[in-house]
């Protein structure tokens, strides 16, 4: 495997290579339409699912996707779950994008909460708008889908609020230039792009010389004389500290593929690690020198002891959002941290730009690998998980989470919706080799549900295990019409539906005994029959009221092995939480406290 480099100047090259095709004009030999040569750059980046609704500006697209030899149109219930789809499937395929096709107007703004999501949290996403013609664009007639004073860009000025660039495609002579640009800026930025296809120009032709060479797929190389400079004064750094180095992982580590470069700097350092929350799985949870979980005061004690008493932070990919860094209240003091991120690097105060770290981190590893017999002096708390002896047989969210731990296997895909289940699984280690999923940042209840139809297409693309969502009734009932989709797909993965209910994160945070905090309570497991299971031989069902009952079915070979599509109901108490949600709420609510 080429180093990161080596990948960086090749991508540089093929940027250059594109850029005298541009200027050259192409080679009208070898034509292709439009459609098949956005969908040839598709199949380049790994894409094999597209998400998404059919609309009448975007159907003659479509037969070109549905013909595609490698590319499987999935289809969606609505808009918005697409996008949601399309965000969770980016997240596991690793390397690739999410792509997500919507129809002009009412299709793309049903999504745009969705690409917002992507955007904030820095997920590789595809949004292609199909869009009337050139000729209506231009004379403006009053169609269905727009707003009839003929605004035909407030859609496109809509999508620029989210979306990192656009590729407004006007012309056969800069539409393959167009697509390659935003492909290139969608998988280096690790931010969605926006294309418009109008109906007229899928089908128009254009040279397909471009698709011979390969699309960068790397940021620019850092400058070498910068670079030295800045691992030298890491060195100096470290140094200073006599190896008393505490390394954070986060979320842009996973995001902007430095997780291989990250993982070699930490076996070859031995260096404590810990992870902040969006960055959960970035690092082995069952390697000996990973911690558990940081997030500031809502850190468990002897976690937050080890890193804020470190002399040195080494902070990879940080993202220090309210609920990523326990409301702002990260100990570490300015002075004391080295923070690496995709595009730039801190030192202390000291900002060195266009230092980014996944070129940076072989080097300051060969550095740094002969300090390791310090380092492993260092003690690291072992990051268990104890299931509490509770004398009652209630299902209560301290018992759950460690108890579902158990239940995990490697290479499992797990998904917490926001809420009590992400808060609640912080504190429980993940098998070897797994992924974990959850939207900390953006946190659009309802997300999790679209996102485990795309994860678990693209689980079985890069042969993971099962793939188990964790969502509460209240969120669930936001967007419960995809688990037909993935029933239609013949997906298999295991929801648990925490009955609760309502919305319990929201009563923690205000109006506890609040009517609007309560929702109507479903017939949870007949639900799958009424969206596509009719003679019940795709899924099945439970309701598990207590300890016992949950124990038993999790200890079931047959269960565990996730033969169908399976939903569990758990009854949980109404006013119970989380540790870590129960802290976040009570700082959350002096932030946001109302003057009364």
């Amino acid at each position: 495997m080429l180093a990161a480099t080596e990948k960086a100047l090749e991508a540089e090259m093929n940027r250059l290579k594109l850029a005298v095709k541009t200027l050259q004009g192409e080679d009208k030999s070898e034509e292709i339409y439009i459609g098949s040569y956005l969908l040839a750059r598709l199949e380049e980046l790994g894409v094999t699912s597209m998400f998404g609704v059919p609309g009448d500006f975007n159907l003659g697209f479509l037969d070109l996707v549905e013909d595609h030899p490698t590319i499987d149109w999935v289809g969606n219930c609505n808009e918005l779950n697409a996008s949601y789809a399309a965000d969770g499937y980016a997240r596991v395929k690793q390397g690739s994008v999410g792509v997500l096709l919507t129809t002009f107007g009412v299709g793309e703004l049903s999504a745009m909460n969705g690409m917002a999501g992507a955007f904030s949290e820095m997920v590789p996403m595809v949004h292609i708008a199909g869009v009337p013609s050139l000729r209506q664009q231009a004379t403006k007639p009053m169609l269905h889908h727009t707003l009839g004073d003929g605004r035909f860009d407030a859609y496109i000025k809509a999508a620029e609020q989210f979306t990192y660039s656009q590729a407004i495609l006007t012309n056969t002579v800069s539409a393959g230039a167009e697509i390659d640009r935003v492909l290139s800026d969608c998988v280096i930025k690790g931010r969605p792009v926006y294309i418009t296809l109008p109906t007229d120009l899928a089908y128009a032709k254009i040279s397909s010389d471009r698709l011979k060479i390969p699309l960068p797929r790397h940021p620019s190389p850092n400058n070498a004389d910068v670079e030295s400079f800045v691992i030298d004064e890491i060195v100096k750094q470290i140094a200073e500290a006599d190896g008393d180095v505490v390394v954070i992982a986060d979320a842009c580590a996973i995001r902007h593929d430095a997780i291989d470069e990250l993982k070699d700097l930490l076996y070859k350092t031995g260096y404590p690690v810990y992870c902040a929350p969006m960055g959960k799985s970035a690092i082995d949870e069952t390697y000996e020198r990973y911690g558990g979980i940081y997030v500031g005061s809502i850190s468990r004690p002897e976690i937050k002891e080890k890193v804020e008493s470190a002399k040195l932070i080494l902070s990879i990919g940080s993202l220090k959002s309210d609920f990523n860094s326990g409301n702002f209240t990260y100990s570490i003091p300015t002075t004391r941290t080295i923070e690496l991120h995709s595009h730039w690097t801190n030192i202390k105060y000291a900002e060195f730009p266009n230092i980014g770290m996944k070129q940076l981190l072989p080097k300051l590893t060969a550095r740094l690998e002969g300090g390791k017999a310090k380092a492993l002096q260092l003690e690291v708390p072992r990051f268990d998980a104890h299931v509490p002896q509770e004398t009652d047989d209630i299902i209560s969210q301290a018992w759950f989470w460690p108890r579902m731990s158990k239940f995990f296997e490697p290479k499992d895909v797990v998904i917490a919706e926001t809420g009590t289940s992400s808060f609640g699984i912080l504190d429980v280690p993940l098998p070897k080799d797994s992924v974990f999923l959850s939207q900390i940042l953006w946190g659009s209840i309802g997300w999790t549900v679209g996102s485990t139809l795309g994860a678990a297409l693209a689980a079985k693309d890069c042969n993971l295990n099962r793939t188990i969502l964790f969502v509460g009734d209240g969120s669930l009932q936001l967007t419960v019409q995809e688990l037909s989709t993935m029933l239609r797909k013949g997906l298999k993965p295991i929801i648990f539906v925490l009955n609760n209910s309502g919305y319990t994160i929201e009563r923690f945070l205000h109006g506890k005994e609040r009517k609007y905090n309560d929702i109507v309570n479903w017939k949870w497991t007949g639900l799958l029959e009424v969206l596509g299971d009719l003679d019940g031989t795709l899924s099945k069902s439970y309701t598990v009221n207590n300890k016992s009952e949950l124990t038993e079915l999790l200890e079931n070979p047959k269960f565990a092995a996730a033969e169908v599509l399976q939903l569990v109901e758990v009854m949980m108490p109404k006013h119970d939480a989380p540790r870590a949600l129960q802290v976040q709420a009570e700082l959350s609510g002096k932030t946001n406290q109302y003057a009364l």
